[in-house]
């Protein structure tokens, strides 16, 4: 099964594709937002082409539980992407990604990564990666 991974933001979103199996997960582009409607049709097109089986969408979830206003627009971009698309679509806490991306790109020495959106296209990836390795484990646990 084909997922893509998205790093849901106000000036930018993070895309993520897994291989086809589902197993791996690798960025794909950032999408710089000018208007909602433009940001749709690159969401479907590249739904299209990629021929994505799954959504996962990265949730900020606060440490205690409550929707925070970024959360709320999540929420609301899900039910957005949900009338456009039959695709389903699945969160998954997202605490950190971004932070961590960060460290991923400081690590390679990529000064520009936010204003270039790989930041971005990182964090959709972690987020991915973590809901294929919850994925896969459940899997595991199937198995006789």
């Amino acid at each position: 099964m084909k997922y893509l991974g998205i790093d849901f933001g106000i000036k930018r979103v993070g895309l993520a594709v897994s291989d086809p199996q589902g197993k791996m997960a690798f960025p794909l582009k950032t999408i710089h937002r000018s208007s909602r409607e433009k940001l749709f049709e690159e969401l479907i097109s590249t739904i299209e082409r990629e021929r994505i089986q799954a959504i996962v969408l990265g949730l900020p979830r606060s440490p205690h539980g409550e929707n925070s206003l970024t959360c709320r627009q999540v929420l609301n971009f899900r039910q957005s992407l949900e009338r456009r698309t039959n695709v389903p679509v699945f969160t998954v806490n997202e605490a950190l990604t971004s932070y961590e991306g960060q460290k991923i790109l400081e690590s390679r020495k990529k000064r520009t990564a936010r204003r270039d959106g790989q930041l971005d296209q990182v964090a959709a990836t972690l987020i991915l990666e973590s809901f294929l390795e919850k994925k896969h484990s459940v899997d595991k646990a199937d198995e006789p």
